[in-house]
């Protein structure tokens, strides 16, 4: 089976090239998709052995892994590994990840079946949280951690979740593939908060939540041909 990592990427330089030697020993190839970044992120992936593919300006993490999944869609990838490029998924983890897979659609690595979520801040907490919930009741699963980055999708279910949303693509593609009663399952893996740069999540994102948590189930639940 055909596996490749897809790793989102807006200056990351300082990590990067962990991330890649460590997720090229579990999959046939990794794509950087580079969003925008500044700081050299790009080269410095290529130098450590990845395809890049660049984005002239910063979209977000929901248009940087929708271009890697059509990447891995046109090459006629069978799985498709997604982590982030700041370090704080193990990409020693991918086999785990990869053996659910084998028998399901999409899966969730979770911090919310070990102990890892606390050391993330109320905030985040509440964040995750909120859209976890919101994504369980529309869409009669029981997820734990809608809003995780590192996951696995076999390459035929994601062709039918292609999000459109930027900002929070995560909750849009799982509840779709909750009401397309694909296969949903996760695996606890540990994910400590980073310890470089700076993480999205603030009081300004968290107020903005609820109007693009709204844009999000709208697309899915008003939008989207059954």
């Amino acid at each position: 089976m055909r596996t490749v990592a897809v790793i989102p990427a807006y200056n990351e330089r300082e990590t990067v090239e962990s991330v890649i030697d460590g997720a090229s020993q579990h999959v046939e190839e990794v794509v950087v998709v580079d969003d925008g970044s500044t700081d050299g992120t790009p080269e410095l992936a290529r130098e450590a052995g990845a395809t890049v593919i660049e984005h002239v300006f910063n979209t977000g993490v929901g248009g940087a892994v929708r271009t890697g999944y059509r990447y891995a869609i046109r090459e006629d990838f069978d799985f498709v590994v997604q982590i982030d490029a700041d370090g704080q998924h193990d990409p020693a983890e991918i086999p785990r990840l990869l053996s659910v897979a084998e028998d399901a659609d999409m899966v969730i690595g979770s911090r919310y079946l070990n102990e890892s979520f606390q050391e993330y801040s109320w905030l985040r907490n509440l964040g995750i949280r909120s859209f976890t919930a919101v994504v369980n009741v529309l869409g009669g699963v029981e997820v734990t951690d809608v809003t995780s980055g590192f996951r696995v999708y076999r390459v035929t279910a994601l062709e039918r979740l292609l999000h459109r949303s930027d900002k929070h693509w995560a909750v849009e593609q799982t509840l779709e593939a909750a009401r397309r009663d694909l296969d949903i399952q996760e695996v606890s893996i540990a994910m400590p908060t980073r310890e470089t740069g700076s993480s999205q999540f603030t009081v300004e994102t968290f107020a903005l939540y609820p109007l693009r948590m709204t844009d999000a189930i709208l697309r899915v639940l008003l939008f989207r041909e059954s």
